[in-house]
């Protein structure tokens, strides 16, 4: 039995995504020069940042929690990484906080703390990371439900260590008996695929809340707050893989490096998406959804690979017929050209209410 209500996600906008607009999103905006107090909160981030990877214990002053990570094909042998924390706002007092990532590769040395060490010339030695950034969110202090925030970076392929700091930010006039300010720091490991080296591949699979149609490309400030919008395009990523029976699962997934046709200059990828019900001891197959196949006949006439355009596969399927059960989706990606296969799983549940 097939899914009849499941429907593919795909569009002319969407498939058309290109590598150049992830790369975009990766950029900062143009910084103005920091104020006074803006380059004493920084410095504390960076002195925090520093502890944490020189193996001090992480404050958690803010329950700041790993969401997860994606990871997609940019620009020059890199790849685009959004990722979301949680912070626990019940225990927030300010409605701003301080906020800053740092990646570090596990592959090379290290570079020196930023705070301490001096050259000759007793200037600072600037540490120069794979990626580095600071700014600020604006929370409602006292909520009890967690609140997500999502950030990116672009790097080569490798091993890497996330470092992410959430802080209340220094008053600009404290008393000097003042509490220390609420602090969470977090590392976490990030191992980042080679999707460059020609191998059939895909990006991470997204599980989506939504997927949203933009009027506008967003501002590179708009960009960096919202790292999961590329160009027209914005994925609403789901917090939690538990559904209800009500809820749809929707998935987007890009696939890279698939061969094309002499002929037609067209990729043929044929994509399966299959559902198993987890069971102890193994799983039992539940069902699946109608495949989609990308190639000349159902790709836009103007649809070129060397163009920089995307392939892009996803489906919404409502959990209604589902059985409450724990579930894995086996999407199957196939590139009928050069006959290579590849699968991606995508573990959820479903709960009556």
């Amino acid at each position: 039995m097939v899914f009849r209500r499941a429907f593919a996600l795909s569009s002319v906008a969407i498939l058309l995504l290109s590598t150049g607009l992830l790369a975009q999103n990766a950029q900062r905006p143009q910084q103005r020069k920091p104020s006074d107090a803006e380059k004493k909160e920084r410095e504390a981030l960076v002195k925090i940042a520093d502890d944490v990877v020189a193996g001090q214990p992480a404050p958690n002053d803010l329950s700041l929690a790993w969401g997860h990570e994606d990871i997609l094909k940019a620009l020059n042998n890199k790849e685009y990484v959004p990722f979301t924390v949680s912070i626990d706002t019940s225990k927030v007092t300010a409605g701003t906080l301080s906020l800053y990532w740092r990646v570090v590769s596990k592959d090379v040395p290290a570079p020196p703390a930023q705070g301490g060490k001096k050259d000759d010339k007793k200037k600072d030695v600037k540490a120069d990371y794979p990626w580095e950034d600071v700014g600020t969110v604006t929370v409602t202090p006292g909520q009890t439900a967690p609140v997500r925030i999502s950030r990116s970076f672009m790097v080569a392929p490798g091993n890497y260590d996330l470092v992410v700091i959430a802080k209340e930010p220094i008053p600009e006039k404290a008393p000097k008996n003042a509490p220390r300010q609420k602090t969470s720091a977090i590392k976490q490991p990030v191992s980042i695929p080679d999707l460059w080296n020609g191998e059939f591949a895909t990006s991470s699979v997204i599980v989506a809340e939504r997927i949203d149609q933009l009027n506008e490309p967003l501002t590179p400030q708009q960009q960096t707050e919202r790292p999961y919008a590329m160009g027209t395009m914005e994925i609403v990523p789901v917090a939690s893989t538990k559904f209800t029976k009500k809820a749809e699962l929707q998935t987007f997934v890009l696939i890279y490096n698939a061969k094309t046709d002499s002929n037609t200059g067209k990729p043929d990828v044929f994509v399966e998406y299959n559902f198993y019900t987890k069971q102890a001891g193994g799983e039992k197959f539940f069902n699946k959804t109608n495949p989609q196949s990308l190639n000349a006949q159902t790709l836009p006439k103007d649809f070129d690979l060397a163009a920089g355009y995307q392939l892009q596969s996803g489906q919404a399927v409502p959990l209604a017929s589902f059985p409450e059960a724990d579930y894995r989706l086996e999407i199957k990606v196939t590139d009928k050209i050069s006959n290579k296969s590849l699968t991606r799983d995508v573990n959820f549940s479903v709960s009556g209410s």
